[in-house]
Parts: C-alpha cells; sequence; structure tokens
C-alpha cells in the first residue's frame, strides 16, 4: 500500500481499480448472452491472474493465482466459475525452501497462465512447479495438487511452453537464481513424459519469461534484466531485477534434433521481451543465402518501461547476425496466434491494447496484424470497455483457417466483466458473441480456449 500525506492511504495501482482482486469465489449457471455463441464453441475458456487472498501485495506478479472459467457448450453459456489455485503457497503461507533447505518448488502462486498437454490442465508461474486442475466438464476449476512430471522435474517450470503442432511434444525451459545451472530447457513428449532436461550455460541468473519454438531450433533470451538478491531478501522488495545494459542481450539457438549440443548465441540490442509471438524457420535458398529463423516478439526498449511494440528479428544462422526491424509503433502486448502453427509461419497475429498498471486507462482494442502484408485490423470496444489477452478459438481443422478471439472484456460502466467472442477474420465486425459475467474479472495474465475434442 502506498500513502499520501495528509489524506488517506490509497491502495498501490495494481491493487486498485479492476487490477483489484475480487474476493469471493462463484459458480453460476446459465449465463445471459448478447449475439450468439457458435455452435462449434465447446469447451471451457480458461484465464489465469493474480488475486491475492489478503488483497495486498508488494507488486502485480505476486498475488495468488484465480483461475476464471467460462463453459460453452450447444451454442449456450452453461456456466462461470473463478476459483483460486491452491498451491501450498495459498494454503500454508508463503516460503521458498523445505525442511532440508532445499528450494521448494510446490511453493508459487500459480498465477500466469493455464495450459494443457497429455491429457493435464496446468496453472503455471515460471518460479515453481506447475500445479494441475481438474477441468472436466461439471467441475469446478478444482486444484489437483503440484505437478512435476512424475518426479523427473528439479526445475521451476516457465509458464510459457510451446507445444510443438507436429509431434506433440511440450518444449519448455526453468531458470533459476541463486546457484547454477540459471537455464536448464526440458521437453515432454506427447504422451507427458519427460524425456530432456539439458543445462544451458549463461553468465548471470536473469528472469527469462518466454522463449521460441521452430520446427527445428528452441531459441532462448539472455536479456538484461538480471536477478538482484538483495532486493529479493528484503521483506515486500518487490521485483528483485535490476537492468543491467552491460550484461549485453543475445538469443541463444539449440537445434531440437541435438538438444545435447552446442547453443549458437547471436548479439541483439539491448532490450527486453515478456512474450513471444511465433517463430519459424526460412531455409536457405542455395543461392548464398543460408538458413534463417524468423521471429515475431512484442519488444520493450528496456525493463520497466511502457510502450512495447511488435518487432520482427531475422537470424542469420551461417554469420550469427540478427537483424532488427520494427514492424508497428502502436503499443500492445499479449501477442497470440492460432496455436496450430506454433514453430511454424503463421500468417496472423493477435495482440491487446490493454491497461497496465501504470499506463492508466486506455481506449481498449485488439489487432489483428497480416505478417505478410503487413495490414493490420483493429477491434475497438469502446469507452470503458478494456480487453485483456485473447486466445484464439478454431473453427474446424484447418490450422490457420477461421476461428474465433475470446477475451475477457471490463466494462467500466457496470464494474463487471464479459467474454466476448469476435471473428478473427472480421475484427471491424461487432462481435459475435458477449456473455454478461455475474462479477468482475481482474485484469490478469494468460489462458487458452480448451475445446472439448
Amino acid at each position: 500500500m502506498t500513502a499520501t500525506r495528509g489524506a488517506a492511504a490509497l491502495p498501490a495501482a495494481h491493487l486498485a481499480g479492476n487490477f483489484a482482486p475480487v474476493p469471493q469465489e462463484l459458480t453460476t449457471y446459465e449465463l445471459p448472452v448478447t449475439g450468439a455463441i457458435p455452435s462449434e464453441l465447446s469447451g471451457w475458456y480458461v484465464r489465469n491472474g493474480p488475486n491475492p487472498q489478503d488483497a495486498a501485495s508488494p507488486h502485480w506478479f505476486f498475488g495468488d493465482g484465480m483461475v476464471h472459467g467460462v463453459r460453452l457448450e450447444g451454442g449456450r453459456a452453461r456456466s462461470y466459475r473463478n476459483r483460486w489455485v491452491r498451491t501450498s503457497t495459498f494454503t500454508d503461507g508463503a516460503r521458498t525452501h523445505d525442511r532440508e533447505g532445499n528450494t521448494d518448488y510446490t511453493a508459487g502462486v500459480a498465477n500466469t497462465h493455464v495450459v494443457r498437454h497429455a491429457g493435464r490442465t496446468l496453472a503455471l508461474v515460471e518460479s515453481s512447479f506447475p500445479y494441475e486442475l481438474d477441468c472436466r466438464p461439471g467441475y469446478e476449476l478444482e486444484t489437483l495438487g503440484p505437478y512435476d512430471f512424475g518426479g523427473r522435474l528439479t526445475t521451476a517450470m516457465t509458464a510459457h511452453p510451446k507445444t510443438c503442432p507436429v509431434t506433440g511434444e511440450l518444449h519448455f525451459f526453468g531458470y533459476g537464481t541463486v546457484r547454477e545451472p540459471y537455464l536448464t530447457y526440458h521437453r515432454a513428449d506427447a504422451k507427458g513424459e519427460l524425456v530432456v532436461s539439458r543445462p544451458v550455460e549463461v553468465p548471470a541468473a536473469t528472469m527469462m519469461h518466454d522463449f521460441h519454438l521452430t520446427a527445428s531450433h528452441v531459441v532462448f533470451m539472455d536479456l538484461p534484466a538480471v536477478f538482484d538478491l538483495g532486493t529479493a531478501m528484503r521483506p515486500g522488495g518487490g521485483m528483485p531485477y535490476r537492468w543491467d545494459a552491460e550484461h549485453g542481450a543475445r538469443l541463444g539457438v539449440l537445434r531440437r534434433d541435438d538438444p545435447h549440443g552446442e547453443v549458437r548465441w547471436l548479439t541483439i540490442d539491448p532490450c527486453y521481451v515478456f512474450h513471444a509471438l511465433n517463430a519459424y524457420d526460412e531455409p536457405g535458398d542455395g543461392a548464398g543465402r543460408g538458413d534463417r529463423i524468423v521471429l515475431h516478439v512484442v519488444r520493450y526498449e528496456r525493463l520497466g518501461v511502457e510502450r512495447p511494440s511488435l518487432w520482427k528479428w531475422t537470424l542469420e544462422l551461417e554469420t550469427r547476425v540478427a537483424h532488427e526491424e520494427q514492424i508497428d509503433d502502436q503499443a500492445c502486448e499479449f501477442p497470440r496466434i492460432d496455436d496450430r502453427l506454433a514453430g511454424l509461419e503463421a500468417r496472423f497475429g493477435h495482440v491487446a491494447v490493454a491497461q497496465s498498471p501504470s499506463s492508466g486507462p486506455i481506449p481498449g482494442a485488439l489487432l489483428r496484424y497480416d505478417l505478410r502484408t503487413g495490414s493490420v485490423a483493429r477491434h475497438d470496444f469502446g469507452a470503458g470497455r478494456t480487453p485483456a489477452e485473447a486466445a484464439f478459438a478454431p473453427a474446424d481443422d484447418r490450422p490457420g483457417g477461421p476461428g474465433w478471439l475470446l477475451t475477457y472484456v471490463y466494462d467500466a460502466a457496470r464494474d463487471a466483466s464479459d467474454l466476448v467472442v469476435i471473428d478473427a477474420d472480421n475484427l471491424a465486425a461487432p462481435p459475435v458473441a458477449t456473455v454478461h459475467l455475474p462479477q468482475r474479472v481482474p485484469f490478469g495474465f494468460h489462458g487458452n480456449w480448451l475445446a472439448d475434442r
């Protein structure tokens, strides 16, 4: 909390307005809908975000995880429910080590993402193990417990794993803070068995929130957000990372077919990236141009500086040269594609123009970038209506084909939220459907459309 001289204490920005936590867990059935929910949508839209149970936290990133789910089926909004992720931190209080002094990876807030792999639905935060949720139809988004891949996972797990649409493998990493290895690359097969865990040598502990996957490579981002032990040890010290331009910025390329082989590092201009849109391989043409990797990211000039925007990086693998190009100067975040094209060339990318704790109220919108032509489509939500990240829900079995964008939208006029369904191929049109929820969904982070089939 922050206080002002001569006035009552005011809540910090990340605890005010629609960043403030909601105090109760609800279950509501047969929600009112404006428009028509497509009959093809049968499943859950589930999104995660911070919702501190004591209504206080020193930073937006630190609140206890709460998932908000809407069940769509048969053209109806069957239910809404929100549940805290009951981690050991939620039930037993904050801690970092077990009784033997080892890092306790069950201790965390599981507040960042929700993904599904090999039949398991996992709530994620990058400092800890995943927590498994029960998302079967008719169940309550209950927490089943921590998940460590049968005891094989011995590091934290990123909140941004990537599923290869060809092999079904789940690629991810974990980063450490106080002892090496500071970075470990992991791979689970399509059945959920952890089959690769490989340390990657890096010079310091940095905040590595996301990474990249292509058909042939994984790419790590070693950026100058360096762990600060002093801040981490100070009660209420906030984010334990500091900007250190002297650390430099580089991208590490590892071949998927040689997971224990060389990591090739390419230098880029100092910057910070929370979120990658997508990446893909661009084979050489046999006439002088070698193999390349193309990556799209939402790039910040530095950690803590607002107005992130969409950029393109092209990596020349033979010469180890990275080319950097800004695609647009529109401030945006939360980039998403049709996930069935992860690691392959995806023509369209979607981003949100959304509020952050430091931005104040802004006109909310979703943007659809045509990455081949450069055109941009836009959906504006109107005054007082602010979207969150939008997940893509496909209409059929064709990757890159038609579908819908699903996002929670906060409506300041009624101090409540809606689940809004938008035709991804016609962003300028009015929403296909708006599901009216019984309470606010606080601004949060990431989620997914979890189809029944």
